[in-house]
């Protein structure tokens, strides 16, 4: 049994919670544990991760959160460099599925957060636990 620690981004709640609701019933599924965290915002997910990475409390993370595309530049960037953020911390061996949505409007994400439909919540998860279970059979 493990530990994961999911880390989410809140701002929109009801896409948070239905992104989370997947995310705890795949690990929960699983037969393993789970914590959860709130950080301010998508960029802020990485350097949570890494943050109690260092900890040593948990195998496995699982980044939540909603990015809906604007009128600026911000969603590039957001989207963009949270992703980078955590492919950095997966390549130095951390075993991290990633479930930030970046969507062009709410309908995008209701689809993709829902269990019944999309499940990306519970699609990351089931990444970390893949990703963790490679990461034994490796490390």
């Amino acid at each position: 049994m493990a530990n994961f620690l999911i880390v989410e981004a809140r701002f929109y709640d009801h896409l948070n919670d239905l992104l989370l609701d997947g995310a705890r019933s795949a690990i929960e599924a699983a037969g393993h544990t789970h914590e959860t965290i709130t950080v301010p915002g998508a960029l802020e997910v990485p350097g949570a991760i890494a943050l109690a990475a260092d900890s040593g409390q948990y195998s496995a993370f699982v980044a939540l959160g909603v990015v809906i595309r604007g009128e600026t530049y911000h969603f590039e960037i957001v989207a963009g460099e949270s992703a980078r953020g955590l492919m950095a911390l997966s390549m130095d061996g951390l075993a991290i599925g990633n479930g930030i949505l970046t969507t062009e409007d709410e309908a995008q994400a209701l689809t993709r957060a829902r269990k019944t439909e999309k499940d990306k919540g519970g699609e990351a998860a089931k990444a970390a636990i893949a990703m963790l279970e490679l990461k034994g059979r490796f490390g």
